[in-house]
């Protein structure tokens, strides 16, 4: 082999290295699958972090300050609006007792902007036993063409449904 075909063998082989290390999730950032019964899948990506204190901050909120990741391979509705199969982000508004979940069509910015809202859901809430100690996201599976989204903050927990239509 020559020294440019050597060359060239390692450029690819590090190009290939870059590319496969771009591609694996951070290690603080977690994932949540929802599989429907016809095989379509609805699946969560976010960061890993400590509650801090027993409720969200009283402002548009996800964890580790950047949004979670939304990702259906198929239609899904949320409360009275129809989500086509894509990406989105996902941000909790948090007002004192409510809080909403924000379907966001802009998956390029770290930051929020509300007039790519797509749509907003109120949240189910209730408190648990134990208070969790780091913030926890995942889906459940609650009927053959439902999923719900299930937030662990704190003392609290609520929930959202999202649905085939």
């Amino acid at each position: 082999m020559t020294l440019l075909q050597t060359l060239a063998c390692a450029a690819a082989l590090s190009l290939l290295a870059m590319t496969a290390w771009a591609q694996t999730p951070a290690p603080s950032q977690q994932t949540t699958v929802c599989q429907f019964t016809d095989g379509g899948q609805l699946s969560l990506r976010y960061e890993e972090m400590p509650a801090r204190g027993n409720d969200l901050p009283a402002h548009i909120w996800s964890p580790g300050e950047s949004p979670m990741y939304l990702f259906t391979s198929t239609a899904i509705k949320v409360g009275d609006t129809m989500i086509p199969p894509g990406a989105y982000s996902l941000y909790v508004a948090s007002e004192k007792q409510h809080w909403t979940l924000v379907v966001n069509k802009d998956v390029r910015s770290e930051k929020y902007d509300a007039a790519q809202d797509l749509a907003r859901l109120p949240m189910d809430r209730g408190t648990i036993d134990e208070p969790a100690k780091d913030v926890n996201l995942m889906f459940g599976h609650i009927a053959p063409k439902q999923c719900s989204l299930r937030i662990y903050y704190g003392k609290f927990g609520a929930w959202a449904v999202f649905a085939e239509p």
